[in-house]
């Protein structure tokens, strides 16, 4: 599990997912992780598959894979 906190009141974690080739691919993906309540922070990158999540709170995982579901990738998982 790569959960941290950064600053009191914010947990980063680092997902995998799998499908992402370009910058809209990365745009799709943040965008609806974006709108999960408690998100403030998304940076997806599809040359590694790596997206990062700084949240308010630890996020439920399958909220984080609905989302990437709903932008037509797949969560593989914790990075």
């Amino acid at each position: 599990m790569s959960a941290h906190t950064d600053t009191p009141g914010s947990v980063t974690a680092v997902y995998q997912v799998s499908g992402m080739s370009c910058g809209h691919c990365e745009g799709s993906v943040s965008a609806e992780i974006s709108e999960i309540p408690g998100v403030s922070s998304v940076k997806a990158v599809a040359s590694t598959g790596e997206v990062t999540v700084v949240s308010a709170a630890p996020l439920d995982e399958e909220a984080v894979r609905a989302a990437v579901d709903e932008a037509g990738f797949e969560l593989t998982g914790r990075a």
